[in-house]
Formats: structure tokens, sequence, C-alpha cells
């Protein structure tokens, strides 16, 4: 998932040449596809909750100081005192923005899961997106510095990534660092705002799929397997994007997508996907 490349494109297009190849999975654009998909975006909690796991210990811990302090009125409402709170509450505004942005187009957004030629499409703007953010200048704001505009556009950008082939990390660490944050930060705020924003689409995918009844193909063995080795391998690539995305060398991810781009727009032409 870590990888700006778009893990759900990824996805789509194994699921695809599986079908195509003899595979009893469901299509890409089943509910119960996009349940496992979304199943395998939760094992990649796990590496966010290891790889940032001092960050999230200190924003947990002045967190909860700042509650307690607000609780007993110790102090009027100040932001240098209340930082952590206040970075708390931008951080759901951004995800009431994904949601607002997301749901009213969640269905248009699962049909093109059953369209190889939109993942073409999608994953070209990703590639330019990523590319653009090895060659902007130095960024200069800090955490005290975002703002309500700020946490509304970085939830835009996260609920027009719930397209295939947008990268939710590439394209929300992209707008933080257009708006201005400086990379650590705009790093350490898109993965922040993937917990509740994850486990809410799939808490909503698993209702939406238990409400539809039937015979479900897919067992807890299997979303198990996905989940475990999604966390497992989530680790290395969250490191490997952490490092590259300080160094602003985004653009090599960019190489690719626009290479798998093209090969998916050639291979829908032939008749192969």
């Amino acid at each position: 998932m870590f990888l700006p490349v778009s893990s759900t494109s990824h996805l789509v297009l194994m699921q695809h040449l599986l079908i195509r190849h003899g595979s009893a999975l469901p299509p890409p654009d089943s509910p119960e596809m996009i349940l496992f998909d979304l199943v395998v975006h939760v094992g990649t909690l796990v590496s966010i909750a290891f790889v940032f796991r001092r960050s999230l210990q200190i924003f947990l811990s002045n967190f909860s100081k700042d509650v307690s302090r607000l609780l007993q009125k110790e102090n009027r409402f100040r932001e240098r005192e209340f930082l952590y709170f206040r970075l708390g509450l931008l951080g759901l505004f951004s995800v009431l923005v994904t949601a607002a942005v997301g749901l009213p187009l969640k269905t248009l957004f699962e049909q093109a899961f059953a369209h190889p030629v939109v993942l073409g499409v999608t994953l070209t703007i990703t590639g330019i997106l990523l590319y653009s953010t090895d060659i902007i200048g130095p960024r200069k704001l800090g955490l005290r510095k975002v703002s309500l505009p700020i946490a509304a556009v970085i939830g835009a950008a996260q609920g027009l990534a719930l397209l295939p082939g947008v990268s939710r990390s590439g394209t929300t660490i992209a707008f933080a660092l257009f708006a201005g944050l400086k990379r650590r930060w705009a790093a350490e705020y898109s993965f922040f705002i993937a917990f509740p924003t994850i486990l809410g689409a799939t808490a909503l995918q698993g209702l939406q799929v238990g409400q539809m009844g039937g015979a479900i193909n897919l067992g807890l063995t299997e979303l198990a397997v996905g989940f475990i080795t999604a966390a497992l391998v989530g680790i290395g690539a969250l490191y490997l994007v952490l490092k590259l995305l300080y160094r602003a060398r985004f653009r090599f991810f960019s190489y690719y997508v626009w290479t798998l781009a093209a090969v998916i727009l050639l291979s829908s032409f032939l008749g192969i996907l």
C-alpha cells in the first residue's frame, strides 16, 4: 500500500489476470473482492503503527494530556498549549472531508474496478503527481501551521484516491506538499489519517457485503493470509517510501506507474485484459 503506485490498481490488475487464466476469483468489482482489498489495507495499519511507533506514542501521550487539561479547565484554549488536541481535530476533519468527497462517488469508483482502461488513465495522473513532488521548491510549514484549509485539501485528495489507480499515499503526500507542509510532516499526517479512514471504509464495506447475503467464496484463511502478508511487506515498503520522499526521489515511482499505465492501455487495446 505504501509504495505510491496505487496498491488497489495492482490488486485489481492481478485479479483480472487470474480470472482471465481460469481462476475462480469473483470479479474485481464484486463486493467480496473489494472487501478483500480493504482487509489487505487494514493489514498495512500494523506497518504504520510499527514504523511510526515513536511518533504515535508522542502524539497519543500529548493528546491525552491536552484533553485532560481541557476537561480540568486549567487554561483557555491556546494553539501553542494544545497543539496535539488541535492536530487530532484537524485529522478528524480531514477524514470527514474524505467521506464527503468519497461517499457520493463510491458507486462510480467501484464500477471503475471492472475497467482496466480506467486504471491506465488514473495511473498516468498518479505519475504526474509523484513527479511534481520532486520539482517543487522547499516546503516551510510545520505542524503548528496546519490549518482547516490544509486539512480539507488533504482530506479531499484522500477521497479522490478511492478511485483505482490513484495512490492514496502518493496523492495525500503530494497535496500536503503543495499546501506547503515539510516532507516529514506531509508523510506523517498522510499516514496518521489512514487509520480512521481505512477502518471506517472496511467497516462500511463489511456491512454492505453482509447485507447482500449469499455465499462468500473468500474464507477467513484467505483474508488472514492477505492481512498478515500486507502487514509484513508494508513495513519494508514504508521505510523505502520515507527514504525516497525525504530525498525528493518520488520520480522513480512515476517512471514505474507510467510504464505500467502504458502496458495496461496496450493490453486492453489488444484484448489481453
